[in-house]
């Protein structure tokens, strides 16, 4: 694994885990609670556990997005390149090279909407 694959990782992971600590400390400080009355501790617990959730589908989405995009710069780079030097050699490739790189562009697009579909339904 390289450097920079490495860097992604690690920020990535750092990210998530930020919001897990968040989330328990939000479930801890529900526990804390000990003078209100027991209806009340209820309901502030199923509003924070719908907040959680959502919170949960926010980070879900935007990893599906953050993912698919990097993902798809590196294989519009690849391709591209490669692309590039087979039309430096023979110019008639242009037509049949180009259409990789606009599939490779298609994996953002596909994470994109899987984050539509996480946050709406």
């Amino acid at each position: 694994m390289n450097k920079k694959n490495f860097l992604v990782a690690f920020f990535m992971l750092c990210f998530v885990l930020t919001g897990a600590f968040a989330q328990e400390a939000d479930v801890m400080a529900i526990n804390d609670v000990a003078s209100v009355p027991a209806t009340e501790v209820v309901e502030e617990a199923e509003v924070k556990e719908a907040d959680n959730t959502s919170t949960i589908k926010y980070i879900a989405a935007a990893i599906a997005v953050a993912v698919a995009c990097i993902a798809g710069s590196m294989a519009v780079g690849k391709i591209g390149a490669a692309a590039m030097g087979a039309m430096s050699e023979n110019a008639e490739l242009s037509g049949k090279a180009l259409p990789f790189v606009g599939l490779a562009e298609g994996i953002c697009l596909w994470g994109f909407l899987v984050a539509l579909l996480i946050l709406f339904v």
